[in-house]
């Protein structure tokens, strides 16, 4: 029976995306970070909404109109299409396990 915390990778040097499902409409997607945030130039500025929830670890998503959403386990967020979004810093400590659910 397949498991979300199943294998996860060990070199955690980069996060590590992988899909789960994908269609057409829509994909389900495990990210594992590990102290990582997104570059310091640059937003997600994604076609499709997302929907993500924190599963074990922790992180916060900053978005453009300076906002910033911090998550632990259990707390998630949807984003809609075009909202321009960053990871500004996810636990050093332990991984972070997120699961992505890309749809429009």
């Amino acid at each position: 029976m397949p498991n979300i915390f199943a294998q996860l990778p060990t070199d955690l040097s980069e996060e590590v995306f992988e899909d789960i499902v994908r269609s057409n409409e829509f994909r389900i997607e495990r990210i594992v970070s590990h102290g990582q945030s997104s570059p310091a130039h640059g937003w997600y500025d994604q076609e499709q909404s997302e929907w993500v929830i924190v599963l074990k670890g922790a992180a916060e998503l900053q978005f453009d109109d300076g906002r910033a959403v911090r998550l632990a386990v259990g707390d998630y967020i949807n984003i809609p299409a075009h909202s321009r979004h960053k990871v500004s810093w996810t636990s050093a400590d332990e991984p972070t396990v997120w699961l992505a659910v890309f749809y429009r």
